[in-house]
């Protein structure tokens, strides 16, 4: 079942079990999770870092920025989640996700100070599978280390 709306939680540790429509956040973790907004049921992690995704929480609601596009995902949804509602964005071609994915590893590289970053090998697995979207502006958020062991930890449950 497609969800509009999502309530939110703020957890230290990720639940074994994730209820649909709620976003569960790990401050200190830097981390929010959930499942896919398609009603697929897919996990989508999404960091909470200056490279990655920024949380706006205004008291009420919760807002992650930018968009999550399930790349990875047989669903390939692809969304906005805006003071807890859904709002749905058209699906992008092959070769702007590929666009979008380059950019971001040029925007993180240039963040962290690497001079020739990497390129990514097409197909290669990511240790916890994430979403892949285009990031218009980095957070203010700082994250937690130890945060990767943490995912790939409650991941295997």
């Amino acid at each position: 079942m497609k969800h509009h709306r999502f309530a939110h939680e703020f957890v230290e540790l990720m639940p074994g079990q994730l209820q649909e429509g709620v976003l569960y956040v790990s401050m200190e973790y830097a981390t929010a999770i959930h499942r896919c907004a398609c009603g697929c049921g897919e996990k989508v992690v999404t960091p909470i870092s200056p490279t990655d995704w920024s949380l706006q929480f205004d008291g009420d609601t919760i807002t992650l920025s930018p968009s999550i596009g399930n790349w990875n995902f047989a669903c390939r949804s692809h969304y906005w989640i805006e003071r807890g509602c859904v709002r749905w964005a058209a699906n992008m071609s092959q070769q702007a996700i590929e666009h979008g994915r380059a950019r971001d590893r040029q925007n993180k590289a240039r963040y962290f100070g690497v001079a020739n970053p990497p390129p990514q090998v097409s197909g290669a697995a990511s240790p916890i599978e994430q979403p892949e979207v285009s990031r218009a502006e980095p957070s203010q958020s700082k994250g937690g280390r130890g945060l990767w062991s943490s995912l790939k930890e409650w991941w295997k449950r």
